[in-house]
């Protein structure tokens, strides 16, 4: 307990509340002293000052109230917007004006698009959007769901693909592929956590550099605190490593901090690349249990489909650090081993707007979802969803498919599975079939389709992911690791537990709780 009181996370979060509560002083003062001025100029007036100031302040609600409900953003989260301007007027409207944003700041904004145009001589390749519609030759195919994701994003064919079940498959896959690069390792985690696994990691990165490898290294600061000490990255780049925080926390009140980069990927001289869940920490691969058995997957590409990881890594990272952006070329390897029969790959991002242009991570589910005709089976640690997903998944029961969730009985934090649970309730009803994995905590976030199309990667049933986190992942059609995909499904559907109705409705009380609180969910 005291560790957790007198750590940085702590003292980030008092930080962060006593300058909110300073501000909200700061705008009474201001307006307390502004009547006082007005009332010793015109004392006769007092009482109309007073009312004016009031016709004032709702005058700007109103206006507020307006911008919010005809504003471009997720119609979830204008309702709580609305609610906190009308119940605590000026201040409320401050709290809008400071919070309701999580555009990256005009310097990011605008590197982004330089490093875009850096990035698009070399998202060449592969299979164009045009051939693959040619090729699939059906519309009604589930492999429609592969062109809706972003029409600029290439889809890749001869890309070797392997799935990894749990944490323990990916951590030596993983190892063995860093000890054999040659030119260089580009790495990107959400977490990382000194012990067995990261120390592993590490030693060979420091190992690599020494014998003339480029490594670089980014993690997310906020993901890491309390993991890693605050300047943990100098610590790193002693060893030769080009190590970065990706948004680093400073004690400002903004939304910006929600813009986390939540990516997970490893690339080994652009020709192999790893994404999926696992974070590089001990809990992953299970030498820790905090939660029971901790159930994770990830996928590994060899081939072209590994530009795909590439590029968004090297767009990131050097969004992430000062100064202008690098010439992409040399990373690029000239020729790459073809696999045949492996089907086709696209590996695809996303993150806040306007540096991504919609919330391509959730309209890849969607897509899936609505392309679904035999079955529709996920993972996901989070199941806090909107009302578009939650139709979508209704509507696909609803039509015949097997649609079915899997989600922790162990949560790793009990407010996020308290609100999974309450959508429990609503998707039951609806033909939606909702499994608890009874040995632990599922961390995977996967979808699998018809045998055909599958989606392995970072990015959870939630509104962190879809609207506030820079994202990744991998859609696959007609690839050899989808078997596999599915075989670890049906293992798990087996040690799992079928929610009931009767389960949904436990709890009166706190499912009222659970009411409220999704309707601030978005909003964090």
């Amino acid at each position: 307990m005291l560790k957790k009181l007198f750590s940085r996370f702590a003292f980030v979060a008092l930080a962060i509340i006593l300058i909110f509560i300073f501000d909200l002083l700061l705008i009474a003062g201001i307006v307390w002293l502004l009547v006082l001025w007005l009332s010793e100029l015109y004392p006769a007036a007092g009482p109309w000052i007073v009312l004016g100031l009031t016709a004032l302040s709702w005058l700007i609600v109103f206006f507020t109230v307006l911008h919010a409900a005809n504003r471009d953003m997720v119609p979830e989260t204008k309702i709580p917007w609305i609610l906190c301007i009308v119940l605590f007027n000026v201040f409320g409207v401050a709290v809008y004006a400071v919070f309701s944003s999580h555009r990256p700041n005009k310097r990011m904004r605008k590197k982004a698009v330089e490093l875009a145009a850096c990035a698009a001589p070399f998202e060449q390749g592969g299979v164009a959007f045009s051939d693959f519609s040619e090729q699939t030759h059906r519309f009604s195919d589930v492999g429609e769901a592969l062109l809706a994701v972003n029409p600029a994003a290439r889809i890749y064919d001869g890309t070797k693909t392997q799935y990894f079940s749990v944490g323990e498959e990916f951590r030596d896959a993983l190892l063995a592929d860093l000890e054999r690069a040659q030119k260089y390792i580009f790495m990107e985690y959400f977490i990382i956590k000194k012990g067995t696994f990261w120390n592993a990691v590490l030693d060979v990165l420091a190992r690599k550099v020494k014998e003339g490898v480029e490594v670089r290294f980014m993690y997310d600061d906020i993901g890491c605190m309390g993991r890693v000490h605050l300047v943990y990255h100098r610590k790193i780049r002693k060893m030769g490593i080009k190590c970065v925080k990706f948004n680093p926390f400073v004690p400002i009140v903004t939304n910006v901090h929600n813009n986390r980069d939540h990516r997970k990927i490893a690339v080994i001289d652009g020709k192999v690349g790893y994404t999926g869940g696992i974070n590089l920490a001990d809990e992953y691969v299970n030498i820790d249990s905090p939660f029971g058995h901790w159930k994770d997957t990830a996928v590994r590409l060899e081939g072209e489909g590994v530009k795909g990881l590439l590029l968004m890594f090297l767009k990131l990272y050097n969004l992430a650090v000062k100064g202008e952006g690098e010439d992409f070329a040399p990373y690029i390897p000239e020729t790459y081993e073809r696999f045949e029969d492996e089907g086709y790959v696209q590996p695809y991002g996303g993150g806040p707007r306007p540096v991504y242009p919609r919330s391509i991570c959730e309209d890849v589910y969607i897509n899936l979802i609505n392309a679904a005709r035999d079955y529709l089976w996920v993972m996901t640690p989070y199941l806090i969803i909107d009302y578009r997903m939650r139709e979508a998944l209704i509507l696909a029961a609803e039509r015949g498919v097997d649609v079915r969730i899997i989600v922790p009985h162990i949560p790793d934090k009990k407010v996020a599975f308290s609100l999974t649970r309450s959508n429990y309730a609503a998707l039951i009803k609806g033909g939606v079939k909702v499994y608890e994995y009874t040995p632990g905590f599922v961390h995977a976030k996967g979808m699998l389709a018809d045998d055909k199309a599958g989606v392995v990667g970072t990015v959870n049933l939630d509104y962190r992911s879809f609207l506030h986190h820079y994202e990744n992942a991998v859609l696959m059609y007609k690839t050899k690791a989808l078997p596999v995909m599915k075989e670890d499904f049906e293992k798990t559907f087996s040690v799992s537990r079928l929610q009931t109705p009767e389960d949904a409705k436990k709890n009166v009380v706190w499912r009222w709780v659970c009411e409220i609180a999704k309707l601030f969910a978005p909003l964090f």
